[in-house]
């Protein structure tokens, strides 16, 4: 078991902002810089972590209950904090992978994770009162966390991401799923466009790329850890990269996610980060970026989802 100290000196912060030279059709008319959250740590990194980061302060929780399915990034990194940390963790996973656990399950069980699996329909309940109210009886002690660490704190780790990056930018682009990246962006956005006297040239803008349908959907979920006025801050969601839905991987972007494997110093996969990378290569061939822009891909992490 590691104290708050010592977990923390494991952690590579701020993470690197590299330049970005792909040879992709309209790069050469931009900048572009990969910040990349994915080398914060080796299991823990990327947007799961961030999203973390402030419930693992000064006072630690006693206990930690979460929700997931069987191949949950977000699981996998509280999961091994919690072990890091020695503090209990239960896991409520979808489904039933008791006969056949998948390989981050297997690690949540090194770890001593307490898992849970439940059917659909209870799982369907994680968002309602009288739900988290039977798990917080059953678990008085316990911080109970939303799936993929959706909450106003994840938010502030967010924002301190932002607040890395020392450069002059335009956009910002990152995947999307449960809407608390790209709010927590917005967020910090909000307040750096909004300061009088502003050391940065423009507005910057935030592009969404949703990773499964839900076009709708998926700015209900960023907005609602919005407050109504965005003051300054333009950000919207491109809905045209899922592939056919959440972890739908069809051959080309398989391929794709190969390919650049093979030809960048780091790795992509298929669910989060390589539905990004595609999205800005097709936005550069379209010439949606004015020329000269300056253009920053978060880099989330979650490569262990694609074992």
């Amino acid at each position: 078991m590691l104290s708050l100290d010592e977990f923390k000196t494991s952690l590579t912060l701020p993470s690197p902002l590299i330049p970005f030279k792909p040879n992709w059709d309209g790069a050469d008319k931009v900048l572009l810089y990969v910040k990349h959250d994915d080398a914060i740590h080796p299991v823990m990194s990327g947007n799961k972590w961030r999203k973390l980061s402030h419930v693992f302060t000064s006072s630690l929780p006693k206990a930690v209950v979460s929700f997931g399915g069987g191949f949950s990034n977000h699981l996998h990194a509280l999961g091994f904090a919690c072990y890091q940390l020695g503090i209990p963790f239960t896991a409520i996973i979808r489904g039933d992978y008791s006969a056949a656990p998948s390989p981050m399950i297997k690690d949540l069980m090194q770890w001593n994770s307490c898992i849970e699996y439940v059917n659909r329909v209870t799982y369907k309940k994680r968002g309602d009162s009288a739900y988290l109210n039977e798990l917080k009886l059953r678990f008085p002690d316990a911080v109970i966390i939303p799936e993929g660490g959706s909450q106003a704190l994840a938010l502030r780790g967010m924002e301190d991401m932002v607040d890395e990056i020392e450069i002059d930018f335009d956009f910002i682009v990152t995947p999307v799923a449960s809407g608390a990246t790209l709010a927590g962006i917005v967020s910090a956005l909000n307040k750096r466009n909004g300061k009088v006297g502003t050391d940065f040239r423009s507005i910057q803008t935030a592009i969404g790329i949703g990773v499964l349908k839900g076009e709708g959907y998926l700015e209900g979920l960023v907005e609602q850890f919005l407050p109504a006025f965005q003051y300054q801050t333009s950000w919207h969601i491109e809905h045209s990269y899922h592939f056919g839905g959440y972890a739908k991987a069809p051959s080309e972007l398989q391929t794709f996610c190969n390919d650049f494997n093979n030809a960048f110093e780091f790795d992509i996969e298929p669910v989060y980060s390589g539905k990004a990378f595609w999205a800005v290569k097709d936005m550069l061939a379209k010439g949606v970026f004015e020329d000269g822009s300056r253009i920053v891909v978060l880099h989330t992490g979650g490569l262990q989802g694609a074992r």
